[in-house]
């Protein structure tokens, strides 16, 4: 989606994502700038990183000390960045780099002029996340309590003003290169119809979002019990305010990823370390040599990584490994069709190798089983079943790259999962097989 916007395509026009215009800019900047570079985007996923924990230490300091916003800013960048799939630069990343700094000009502004410049990059986060919108409501709407309960009526309406304000022109910032090219109409509904649509569709069960809720209400009742956090601070009533509406936002989304904690933690993570700074057992704890030794261990996946890395850089010559880099070199080294390829997974393939998705909705492949999503880019088939069948035997890609031993769809997609599975069967073979990824090409008919 960046390198389509580099290319002069907006969001949306050339190929479909479900994610607001920021998060495409973000990338397309980096991509201008540093060209197809994977060790840019990695960089700056750790500086987003990075900023978000130097908020958290700023906020910690504000709210309590400097020791707690130390520990609070090694937490976030643990939890943030060192662990599975969140080793990959994430819109969620994104959105924090943004946030957090919002936040805290939130608590520790006295004057009404930067409230503006926290709405600005509060719009900036809300355009990186959409989800992200309750918690900025909630914390608007405590903006403007926190001054009328002092009776300062209009500090109240100029400060709630200023942030909403900002927030509202980064908004239509974010519009006007769409509403220039007459196009406005696939930005609304792309950005907010499309994101309303998807949540309503894909929906955990209560009992599968009750444990994140539950464990939190014992958290806070029993900080709440025991005294360990002065409720009465604003500084904590902010961070209170914003965990609460991330946590609506969590109920509203129906469901919680693992990755969707990323825009909890930061905020979290600052009121559990003050708490357990309280707790006597901590207190008792005297600093040993061994500390250090459990410290270095936490990053413990990233070395395994490093050493993957290592391994690839000897056995094939190149520090970039895994599928996304390896299946590509492999295309490219057998002269396989480029042109008409289609990645089920693996689809970073695509922009190594300067190609195209078939449609819109392959752009990201689940995208193709999200038949509630068509409307918002008026795609002209109804239904998944319609989308697949028309990219399989209308298009009929040359090339087609599966991951090895897995469903090609969710499971929950029973009957699109059936239909390929034949399909690929009959019609296409394993031309190889490279780590994880089946390489397959069509059959020739005679």
């Amino acid at each position: 989606m960046g390198q389509s916007w580099v290319e002069g395509h907006l969001p949306y026009t050339e190929l479909w994502d479900l994610k607001p215009p920021i998060t495409f800019f973000v990338f397309a900047a980096i991509i201008y700038v540093f060209g197809k570079s994977f060790i840019a985007i990695r960089l700056f996923g750790a500086l987003f990183v990075a900023l978000t924990a130097f908020f958290t230490y700023k906020i910690g300091k504000e709210v309590h000390s400097r020791k707690i916003g130390v520990w609070a800013a090694i937490s976030t960048v643990a939890l943030l960045s060192l662990f599975g799939s969140l080793q990959g630069v994430m819109s969620e990343h994104i959105c924090m780099a943004f946030f957090m700094p919002g936040l805290y000009i939130m608590l520790k502004s006295k004057k009404s002029v930067p409230y503006l410049l926290s709405g600005l990059l509060m719009g900036l986060a809300v355009m990186t996340k959409m989800n992200i919108a309750y918690t900025l409501l909630f914390l608007g709407v405590f903006l403007f309590y926190s001054d009328i309960r002092d009776r300062k009526w209009t500090q109240a309406i100029m400060n709630t003003f200023l942030y909403g304000f900002g927030i509202l022109l980064i908004i239509v910032l974010t519009l006007l290169p769409y509403y220039l090219q007459g196009n406005t109409e696939l930005w609304i509904k792309s950005v907010f119809k499309a994101p309303l649509a998807y949540i309503g569709a894909r929906r955990y069960t209560p009992f599968e979002l009750a444990p994140v809720y539950l464990v939190l209400a014992a958290f806070f009742i029993l900080t709440w019990k025991k005294k360990l956090l002065d409720f009465k601070n604003v500084s904590i009533q902010y961070l209170l305010v914003a965990i609460l509406g991330v946590l609506f936002t969590f109920y509203k989304g129906g469901r919680i990823n693992g990755h969707y904690l990323i825009q909890l933690h930061p905020m979290l993570l600052i009121l559990v370390v003050i708490v357990i700074s309280k707790v006597q057992f901590f207190k008792n704890i005297r600093w040993k040599p061994y500390f250090l030794f459990m410290f270095l261990l936490i990053p413990a996946e990233s070395y395994l990584e490093y050493i993957n890395v290592l391994k690839n850089k000897v056995d094939r010559g190149t520090f970039f490994n895994g599928e996304g880099f390896s299946v590509p070199s492999f295309i490219q080294e057998n002269d396989l069709d480029t042109e008409n390829i289609l990645f089920f997974g693996y689809h970073i393939g695509y922009w190594v190798l300067n190609s195209k998705p078939p449609t819109k909705a392959a752009t990201h492949p689940s995208n193709i089983c999200r038949d509630e999503l068509f409307p918002f880019y008026d795609n002209p088939r109804k239904t998944a079943m319609e989308e697949l069948r028309y990219i399989m035997e209308t298009i009929q890609p040359k090339t087609v790259v599966v991951r090895k031993n897995r469903r090609v769809f969710d499971k929950k997609e029973e009957a699109e999962n059936e239909y390929i599975n034949a399909y690929l069967a009959e019609h296409y073979s394993v031309l190889a097989t490279v780590e994880k990824a089946e390489i397959l090409q069509r059959l020739k008919r005679l």
